[in-house]
């Protein structure tokens, strides 16, 4: 369980960091804000996504191995 548990926390930090340079670009705003805070939102969104995804796994494996 303990490689779920690291995997589970960087998946989160790289959601939180994702979701902070999204808001930079959000309120940099211009052209940098055009080219990259739908790229930086699709990145969020994909992140979240394999967090969820870990989760989820790695409540099935506890439940399954009684961990």
């Amino acid at each position: 369980m303990q490689i779920f548990d690291i995997l589970i926390i960087v998946a989160i930090a790289a959601v939180t960091v994702t979701l902070g340079f999204g808001l930079y670009s959000l309120f940099r705003g211009g052209d940098y804000a055009r080219t990259n805070s739908n790229k930086l939102m699709r990145l969020r969104v994909g992140l979240q996504a394999l967090a969820v995804i870990l989760l989820v796994v790695g409540m099935m494996w506890k439940a399954t191995k009684g961990a």
